[in-house]
């Protein structure tokens, strides 16, 4: 595989509340939650969880539309809908995830096969919802 020098860095989703988004990614995916303690004491604008070293998910309240400024027209973009979020997994860890969600009552998509993303074609993949309504795929590569 090429040695990319740009990385994805984060992505920001926007959640009605941050503890819990928190929690959820914690609980299903095993993503590391980082800031929460500083976000409830009022510290942060937002915590965020951890997908890998280089690479994490940051929870932002909706409640902080009004103060995404960077850019004309930026808090507008609060609910802008994005399609999904693909989380590549290894294959015990998309059999384990999948077993989570059942066990939390998370509805998911069936398991499809074949489907195309950045190494090539993944062996399986799904989607769910989190509480928010925010779409995550989850997927495995030989």
């Amino acid at each position: 595989m090429t040695n990319y020098r740009t990385r994805l860095d984060h992505i920001v989703l926007w959640v009605t509340d941050p503890v819990a988004a928190a929690g959820f990614y914690e609980r299903t995916l095993g993503l590391e939650p980082l800031r929460v303690a500083e976000f409830t004491e009022g510290k942060v604008t937002f915590p965020s969880v951890r997908v890998n070293e280089e690479t994490i998910l940051d929870l932002a309240p909706r409640t902080v539309a009004e103060r995404m400024n960077m850019l004309p027209g930026a808090a507008d973009s609060a609910g802008h809908p994005v399609n999904h979020v693909c989380l590549a997994l290894p294959a015990g860890d998309f059999d384990a995830l999948r077993a989570r969600l059942d066990e939390h009552g998370v509805p998911m998509s069936d398991i499809g096969h074949d489907s195309y993303g950045a190494r090539g074609n993944a062996d399986r993949s799904f989607y769910f919802r989190d509480p928010d309504g925010n779409i995550v795929e989850a997927r495995h590569y030989a």
